[in-house]
């Protein structure tokens, strides 16, 4: 998938680094602090986007600015890669 030039789409390590979370918090506010997984976007040093997983429940939220440029798609793939079906 092709995102735009700056934007690096990563699945950190739990849990998140203080800085992280708080940015994941501010994001997806609904999300326990206590998470399963996490992917988030970053662009130019900023997180610009969360896709978060905890027992029960998943939230994703994108900058409006940054919608519509296929960042939603490369979240929920990181943490839900398609299963390679070989025949």
């Amino acid at each position: 998938m092709k995102l735009p030039a700056r934007v690096r789409v990563s699945r950190p390590p739990l849990p998140l680094a203080p800085a992280l979370a708080q940015a994941a918090a501010r994001l997806c506010p609904q999300a326990p602090a206590e998470l399963t997984a996490a992917a988030l976007a970053i662009a130019g040093g900023s997180v610009i986007g969360a896709q978060l997983h905890w027992d029960g429940g998943e939230a994703q939220s994108i900058e409006p600015a940054w919608r519509g440029r296929g960042i939603e798609e490369a979240l929920a793939e990181i943490l839900n890669p398609p299963v390679n079906q070989s025949i």
